[in-house]
């Protein structure tokens, strides 16, 4: 089908920059969801007597390590997604093999994006049970009753 790298290469560009939005509004806008990184990492709004209490990790130098490694795993997903994109952009009118070539770049890209979103934050999510705090469905965080 002619035209089906270009659509790859821009599929690519495109998904490069949700990972790079996120980081650049989690260095912006430090604050807001670092507050809910700390609630779920301390578990301090989880059920009364919840036995998974001892896998709460309280300190506030851990709370803002394990953020600025979301946010360098954001910010690395996003430019190794660029790198592909501009790569396979690139290899459009390569052969077959350069062409699969360029894709490496977008696999790795894909994969650091998968560690953060599905080994931290599903992770994270799993574990933790809230009875204080909800992300609402337009993607607002509320904290209380």
């Amino acid at each position: 089908m002619r035209g089906l790298r270009e659509i790859k290469a821009l599929t690519v560009a495109g998904l490069a920059l949700f990972p790079l939005v996120v980081a650049f509004d989690n260095i912006t806008d430090y604050q807001t969801n670092f507050v809910f990184l700390e609630h779920v990492m301390s578990m301090d709004t989880t059920f009364p007597g919840n036995s998974l209490m001892y896998r709460a990790i309280t300190s506030p130098m851990l709370h803002h390590l394990a953020y600025a490694l979301i946010i360098a795993f954001e910010a690395a997903t996003g430019l190794v997604l660029a790198w592909g994109a501009i790569a396979l952009w690139r290899a459009r009118r390569a052969s077959p093999a350069e062409f699969a070539a360029a894709k490496r770049w977008t696999a790795i890209g894909g994969f650091l994006g998968f560690l953060v979103w599905f080994g931290g934050f599903v992770g994270d999510t799993i574990v933790w049970r809230d009875r204080k705090c909800t992300v609402l469905r337009d993607g607002r965080l509320q904290v209380g009753p």
